[in-house]
């Protein structure tokens, strides 16, 4: 590709990524994405092009020369409800609903992709392009996968990317076995008798309960598992039904747990239920635990990883290839494709000056656009035998 062609393209993907910023939408309710992703596809020529895919999920077929194997690439479409705190022109038109995760930016790459390979192919089989819905809980690749996802669309294996704040800009990183954590959500509920404020001793309110509950539960990554195995519990919201002159009779203690190994996710649930039947107990009020299982664990297939080390060399200078040095403790559920077929899942950089993930003033940095579409088509040509070429 000449550079007057890279700086169109370029441009080009800039308008979709700030489209697409300035409409986001919730999982499942991804419609105008869903239908921009689909008019995109059948503009550039697919071969097929399906919408509705687990409710709001799109898949584009691109078939070439005789090739019997099939590739999958996934992005993600939806957005979180945050506020975006922003003044850029294409801040979000969706007041309470933003993109404060990238995944306009990881939209607008496949879409790019999808464009060159339609026109310059440079491959022999089926690239299958999977335009995902709700992945930011949990649900989106489980509907496309109920949905008969195998079984309409097949495909040998499947590559997903995700930007990295803080990892500059054209910088790549993954790694073999366990690259991000299961997600497993929690609730307990103590229940207790509240009262007036003046008269604690009348009753068992669950404040004084629920906040000794939320500091023993510190105590299960830190003493009751092995420091060899990576963990997190994180209580992230306490809600009760007092106010500044009633004591509460009911508190609500909501929050998640991240590990690699279900047995130490079964070994958080068990310790946790010991831990709020104890403290329960101990203040006089009753407990209940929901505790489940949302995202697994992603473990990237070794020989992916070597594919999309390979692929990544054409695209990206050597010194800004590397290993991941540790899993992440985030989630995804580009994990739930991996019970079905081996994949690799990778990180591209946003930059270092890029706010946080799930930030209401993040954005995706533009200048990351054509190296994710780069590293989608080179992994096409490498894994069905065209030329990677930069």
């Amino acid at each position: 590709m000449s550079e007057l062609d890279r700086d169109a393209l370029k441009q080009e993907m800039i308008f979709w990524r700030r489209d697409l910023h300035a409409h986001p939408e919730f999982g499942f309710e991804e419609k105008r994405t869903a239908a921009f992703v689909a008019a995109k596809l059948r503009e550039f020529g697919l071969d097929d092009v399906t919408e509705g895919v687990g409710g709001t999920g799109v898949v584009g077929t691109l078939k070439r020369g005789s090739g019997n194997r099939s590739i999958a690439l996934r992005a993600d479409m939806d957005a979180l409800r945050i506020s975006e705190q922003s003044d850029a022109p294409h801040r979000s038109g969706n007041p309470g609903i933003m993109h404060a995760c990238g995944h306009d930016g990881h939209t607008t790459m496949l879409l790019g992709a999808a464009k060159l390979l339609a026109e310059q192919g440079g491959f022999d089989g089926t690239v299958r392009f999977v335009f995902q819905p709700a992945e930011e809980w949990g649900r989106g690749a489980l509907a496309m996968l109920d949905d008969g996802l195998m079984q309409r669309f097949p495909f040998d294996e499947i590559f997903g990317l995700h930007n990295m704040p803080g990892l500059p800009i054209g910088h790549f990183e993954t790694r073999a076995g366990p690259i991000m954590s299961a997600e497993d959500i929690f609730e307990i509920v103590l229940k207790g008798l509240g009262g007036h404020a003046a008269r604690p001793h009348a009753g068992n309110e669950t404040l004084v309960a629920a906040c000794a509950l939320v500091t023993n539960l510190q105590t299960i990554v830190s003493r009751r598992l092995s420091p060899a195995d990576i963990s997190v519990v994180s209580v992230t919201e306490l809600i009760t039904d007092g106010t500044r002159n009633a004591l509460p009779g009911l508190a609500r203690i909501l929050g998640d747990a991240r590990s690699f190994r279900p047995e130490v996710s079964a070994e958080i649930e068990r310790q946790m239920r010991i831990i709020t039947e104890g403290t329960a107990a101990a203040y006089n009020v009753t407990a209940e635990v929901d505790y489940s299982r949302e995202f697994v664990p992603l473990r990237n297939d070794a020989e992916l990883v070597d594919a999309a080390f390979a692929a990544a060399r054409s695209v990206f200078e050597p010194g800004n290839i590397a290993v991941a040095r540790e899993p992440m403790t985030a989630s995804e559920d580009f994990a739930r494709f991996l019970d079905y077929v081996p994949g690799c899942f990778v990180f591209l950089g946003n930059g270092e000056g890029s706010a946080p993930l799930h930030n209401s003033s993040y954005d995706f940095n533009d200048d990351g656009l054509l190296f994710g579409t780069n590293f989608h088509v080179a992994v096409v040509r490498q894994r069905l035998g065209g030329e990677a070429g930069r």
